[in-house]
């Protein structure tokens, strides 16, 4: 029986796959053409994958087309003979399996060129693929109707050493702009950083003649397809609703879609016989935001790279006007290298999906952050369960009055709060104490899809009822008033009667709201929350 993989490549005959048919296609249009492609995104999106199965898919197709697959990630810290050295090693293997894989043997004439053969630099490249052409269309002409096109696909090509890596690329260049035929025919280039942000002679591009490919995420009815897979082999389904929360909550994030079928299929042990359901995705989700993961341990450690990581992706959460998506800032650049940010419709930046914006500030949120003993007022024996009424539900009303009253006694306190900038602090304060009292009651919480442009709509997940926490700086009363409207029409798109709106005020001289109003039918209680700007003076 397959399953879903979340390690390494992802195998047609081992895994679930997304097939990727018009991606593929158009991958192999420009292949045909003699495009030099380009494909930089993310470490785990599927990069690898998607591209041996479009080679395997064209060679199918064609087999005039010989593939050879190289893989640079171990060749950063080579010297530029060895580099060489270890390229023809690649080269050769490669040859050797293709031929197998036809069921062929090279000739003899072949043979001798490649033992006779070494490389040492770009120019004995650029030789050595001159003359690999005409070998190879002597070997196959009785085969194939047309002359063998060489595809050559590079992995992790920002493994290359820095000290050759501008040659390379001219002489991959001069091959192209060639008036003979070329050999490489077509070039992917499949890495994490992009061209241009590797280190060669930043004078004169040396490759300007790249064609970009861009890899989208999982669509939903992708989602659905690869999912479906799983049904037909093993019949156990997943509900309407959780198949459109694992691509909402993961945006269609490769690994991060086949983490949580891969958790809701094999780790929870939900009998066969019974079909996936909410609570069994809400146990997933918690599971994989709590829990050790490879993708999410490169994301935290890769915003922890830099401080100004955390004032970046906290300006991005909290400006309504927005943060242009601007890749010649550096910072920027390097959000959106690892996966952290992309664009939205609007051209600004926005957090990659709900997952990672949870990751984030559990990332950011001090572990401990001092005022956990002044949650409750004195009186308060029952802790979080006081905020469960008699039949279960959770008073959202008094739990949220209880945090305003929370931070007005904690008062210039939260100024002492580790770690965390002063703008942000009351949203810091607020996750904890939501968080904390949902797992208290046995609930979860989670991000919406919302994840740029001011807000942060959170959401508790308890005994099958959703509640839902918007929260936004204040940027004055006709923002307050939008902000309103904004949190009733996304309400009745949920289907849900009433939310809850905090808005968290740092102005010196800051005017505190209560109040609860019905908008286009549906309730909003809003919440004005000061927060205190300095110590007050003795």
């Amino acid at each position: 029986m397959r399953s879903f993989g979340t390690e390494g490549r992802v195998r047609p005959e081992h895994h679930y796959i997304v097939p990727r048919t018009e991606e593929i296609a158009d991958f192999i249009r420009r292949v045909k053409n003699g495009k030099y492609i380009v494909l930089f995104a993310p470490r785990q999106t599927g990069k690898t994958t998607f591209f041996r199965l479009a080679l395997e898919a064209l060679v199918a197709e064609d087999p005039t087309y010989f593939p050879i697959q190289l893989d640079f990630q171990t060749m950063r810290n080579a010297a530029p003979v060895t580099f060489y050295e270890q390229l023809y090693y690649q080269i050769n293997r490669q040859i050797e399996s293709v031929f197998q894989k036809r069921g062929e043997v090279p000739s003899e004439a072949l043979t001798q060129f490649l033992e006779n053969t070494t490389l040492t630099d770009h120019f004995s490249m650029e030789a050595f693929f001159d003359n690999l052409k005409s070998f190879l269309d002597n070997d196959f002409r009785n085969q194939v109707p047309a002359a063998t096109q060489v595809v050559l696909l590079i992995d992790e090509f920002d493994g290359i050493p820095r000290t050759v890596v501008s040659d390379f690329l001219y002489s991959l260049r001069q091959i192209y702009l060639s008036d003979e035929l070329q050999c490489p025919h077509s070039v992917g280039i499949v890495g994490v950083k992009s061209i241009a942000q590797l280190d060669y002679d930043r004078s004169v591009s040396p490759f300007n003649i790249q064609d970009e490919f861009r890899l989208p995420n999982f669509t939903l009815k992708q989602v659905q397809e690869l999912l479906s897979q799983y049904t037909d082999e093993v019949g156990q389904g997943f509900a309407t609703e959780v198949i459109e929360s694992i691509h909402k909550e993961t945006a269609g994030q490769p690994v991060l879609v086949n983490r949580l079928a891969q958790v809701l299929t094999t780790e929870l042990e939900i009998p066969k016989t019974e079909p996936i359901t909410m609570p069994h995705f809400l146990k997933a989700h918690r599971q994989l935001v709590r829990g050790r993961n490879v993708n999410i341990q490169h994301l935290t450690t890769n915003i922890r790279r830099d401080r100004r990581f955390e004032r970046l992706l906290m300006n991005i959460m909290s400006y309504e006007e927005g943060l242009d998506f601007n890749l010649r800032d550096e910072h920027l650049d390097e959000l959106a290298t690892y996966g952290v940010i992309t664009e939205d419709a609007d051209g600004m930046c926005q957090i990659a999906n709900p997952i990672y914006l949870y990751c984030i500030m559990q990332a950011f949120k001090p572990t401990i952050n001092g005022l956990e003993q002044q949650y409750f007022h004195e009186d308060n024996i029952d802790g979080f369960q006081g905020y469960l009424t008699a039949a279960g539900q959770i008073d959202m009303e008094r739990l949220l009055d209880n945090f305003r009253d929370f931070i007005a006694r904690a008062g210039f306190k939260i100024l002492q709060v580790p770690d965390t900038p002063q703008e942000s602090v009351g949203r810091h304060l607020l996750l904890t104490y939501l968080d904390l009292f949902a797992r208290s009651v046995g609930g979860t919480l989670s991000f919406e899809t919302e994840t740029g442009r001011g807000r942060m709509d959170l959401l508790i997940t308890h005994e099958r009822e959703k509640y839902i926490v918007e929260t936004k700086i204040w940027r004055g009363d006709i923002r307050y008033q939008a902000g309103k409207r904004q949190l009733a029409a996304y309400l009745k798109l949920e289907g849900a009667g009433q939310g809850y709106y905090v808005v968290f005020d740092h102005r010196r001289n800051p005017e505190p709201r209560v109040e609860t109003e019905e908008l286009d039918d549906v309730t909003i209680r809003s919440y004005v929350i000061p927060v205190m700007q300095e110590q007050p003076s003795l």
